[in-house]
């Protein structure tokens, strides 16, 4: 009951309170209303009250019914579902991208880089290729925006598409110029992988086991273990090469396929199959025809295993050759190091082909000396030489170089030369490769200046070493020999032999095909196909020619491969290796009459084949002799060309044979460009 009547005082003095307070607030007002007020006309005057009288409301929250109707909120269905889309999408392309990365090495986003370039340069060609492209420019300006995205999609995808590159830029006698100038960049180093990377390479194929262990190699210097370069000395489109020296002595190139290449291969090659499919059915040119064959040609080169037994094969031809025996060098293979994807060959020293000045530089090593390693003897290793390694391996950890440079015999001023004539060089180059072609049916398809080192032996004779033997076309017996007896048909202008062969090989256009066999203008045909062309030139404007001419490219290659079954296909790569050694003869000054001897070999291989019978070996012998005596015509020929060039009246017989062809060639739609090692 006190309580109660506490709380009933205490509520009557807080009223009262705010009674008292209210009525002073309102006294307070009116007075200042009335002060402000006094001199200020009263139409201008407003006044304010409070209302005091009325009782104190608490604030109360409104009723439900006050409310209205509940209303739903509002949905974003679309935006969520498309929400849920966009997640689900991302997840999903995050999953590839991942899975890609790791198991396919980028091979699904490669072969879509090239799917979307390939309809581009499709579609651009399909809607521009004609006398006056509808986008504007010329034909040239088509070509070369082509060239450059082709270009930078096989740069940025490497591995097997530089390879695929490659071999365009030794085939790009037969695209337009732009290609050519493009694709002769094909030929730089590719970058090289980390060793960390390389170094899983070596650990899958060995069973689990270390570099260390399979090479019983040192990275510290350790006594009685041999040393490896972690620095790659080479890199190239599908491996890199390591230099070591095993413990016993051997330098050895340490081959080493980058560890993406396998993952990618499949991929790849898949997407060259799709394309090429599109292409052929596109542009109406037979081109998957030679898919197959090109496909299996560089799925070997991925398998080192394939490349050492080329590589034992080559050595045993050579070795059994009583001509090339002690000119040409196939370096050892070790099998106890080489798997699919290792491969360990004997160290090289020598020159490279393209140093021209190395080459026939003075020789200043001393006489009744050679290079170090001719016949493949133990290169020297001394104390210095091992102290200079352990020093590089603590200064250097990852990027040493441990292999002596062994290049005393260029003199004090480092300008001296292996001493040997171009001559020889070219010489021993060409009789190899004719060998190859016409006596063995064994050809090495690569031959350019990077894979040939140059060597002095001590009789001051040259030594030819070839490397990388990855790429090998293997003819058959029947093949070899008709492509012998063609080729002995060109020179002595055999029309009905050239006819009856090239007609068994299924080609429409033989005198056209013939130039392209011979690098040069082929002058024993009836001309018929150039007269032909010639002919719907006449009254057409510069633009017109151009357009029809390459149209009419594109039909000659439909005649050349009209008949798909019977075509050899081995000629892709037979044509490569001829046009190669061309452009080494021609890279050193046309020193050798090219022709002359390869129709020298291609001769004699027809009576020396053992698989023919004695009376027809008898009979070719008879004509070997004769065949000798037509091509006393052809040094005319050399010589004279010789004779200009050192009066300084002109080039050598290469460069006047490749300026006729670009004449002739121009009337086929295609402009010759053929300086294919500027890259």
């Amino acid at each position: 009951m006190f309580r109660n009547g506490g709380a009933k005082l205490c509520t009557r003095r807080a009223l009262s309170w705010r009674t008292t307070e209210a009525h002073n607030v309102a006294h307070a007002t009116r007075s200042f209303a009335r002060l402000s007020t006094r001199n200020i006309p009263r139409r201008f005057v407003q006044t304010r009250s409070i209302q005091t009288h009325s009782s104190f409301e608490p604030l109360r929250p409104p009723s439900p019914s006050s409310l209205g109707k509940p209303q739903a909120a509002r949905e974003f269905k679309r935006g969520r579902k498309w929400g849920r889309r966009l997640l689900i999408l991302s997840a999903i392309t995050g999953t590839i991208y991942v899975i890609d990365s790791i198991a396919f090495a980028a091979g699904i986003r490669r072969s879509l880089l090239t799917f979307g370039t390939g309809l581009f340069v499709a579609l651009d060609y399909k809607l521009n290729f004609r006398a006056e492209p509808i986008v504007g420019g010329t034909i040239e300006d088509l070509h070369r925006r082509s060239a450059e995205k082709l270009f930078d999609l096989l740069r940025a995808n490497g591995g097997l598409y530089l390879k695929i590159g490659q071999a365009i830029a030794m085939q790009s006698a037969v695209l337009p110029p732009e290609f050519q100038k493009m694709f002769a960049r094909m030929f730089d180093d590719a970058p090289q992988d980390e060793w960390a990377d390389v170094e899983k390479v070596i650990r899958k194929d060995f069973g689990g086991k270390s570099v260390e262990e399979v090479f019983g190699v040192s990275f510290t210097g350790e006594e009685g273990k041999g040393l490896m370069e972690r620095r790659a000395r080479a890199s190239a489109s599908v491996a890199q090469v390591h230099w070591a020296r095993l413990p016993d002595g051997r330098e050895v190139a340490v081959k080493l396929q980058k560890p993406e290449i396998a993952k990618q291969v499949g991929w790849d090659l898949w997407a060259f199959k799709v394309v090429m499919r599109i292409y052929t059915w596109w542009f109406d040119l037979p081109l998957y025809s030679l898919v197959p064959f090109i496909t299996e040609r560089l799925m070997l080169e991925t398998d080192f295993e394939a490349e050492a037994r080329n590589s034992e094969i080559m050595r045993d031809l050579v070795n059994s050759e009583p001509s090339l025996k002690g000119r040409i060098y196939i370096p050892q293979v070790y099998p106890e190091f080489t798997t699919k994807r290792v491969l360990v060959t004997e160290w090289i020293e020598g020159v490279r082909l393209w140093d021209k000045s190395a080459t026939g530089g003075r020789w200043l090593g001393g006489y009744g000396r050679g290079s170090p390693g001719v016949h493949g003897a133990q290169l020297q290793f001394t104390q210095a030489d091992w102290d200079n390694a352990r020093r590089e391996l603590r200064t250097n950890p990852l990027k040493e170089k441990l292999k002596p440079d062994r290049e005393t015999w260029k003199g004090r001023n480092g300008k001296g030369g292996l001493g040997l004539s171009s001559k020889e060089v070219m010489t021993t180059i060409v009789d190899l490769f004719s060998a190859q072609i016409f006596k063995w049916g064994v050809v090495h398809c690569d031959p350019h200046p990077g894979n040939i080192f140059i060597r002095r032996l001590p009789s001051g004779k040259t030594e030819l070493v070839l490397i990388d033997h990855g790429l090998y076309v293997y003819m058959t017996p029947k093949f070899r020999h008709q492509y012998a007896l063609f080729w002995k048909s060109l020179m002595t202008f055999d029309n009905d032999a050239i006819t009856e062969i090239t007609k068994e090989w299924g080609i429409k256009a033989p005198d056209l095909f013939a130039s392209a066999t011979l690098m040069r203008p082929y002058e024993g045909g009836d001309g018929s196909t150039k007269g032909h062309i010639l002919k719907e030139f006449e009254g057409k404007t510069p633009a017109q020619r151009h357009y029809e001419a390459q149209q009419r490219m594109k039909q000659g290659i439909r005649e050349i491969l009209s008949d798909e079954e019977k075509w050899p296909q081995e000629l892709i790569f037979i044509g490569r290796n001829m046009r190669i050694v061309q452009g080494n003869n021609q890279f050193m000054g046309s020193p050798v009459n090219r022709i002359k001897i390869m129709g020298n070999w291609a001769s004699r291989s027809l009576y020396e084949d053992p698989n023919l019978p004695w009376r027809e070996r008898l009979t070719n012998a008879w004509r070997h002799l004769l065949f000798k005596t037509v091509l006393f015509a052809t040094d005319i020929a050399f010589y004279t060309f010789k004779v200009r060039q050192w009066l300084g009246w002109g080039g050598g017989m290469e460069d006047e044979v490749e300026a006729r062809m670009k004449d002739m060639a121009k009337d086929f739609g295609v402009e010759l460009q053929h300086e294919v090692f500027e890259g």
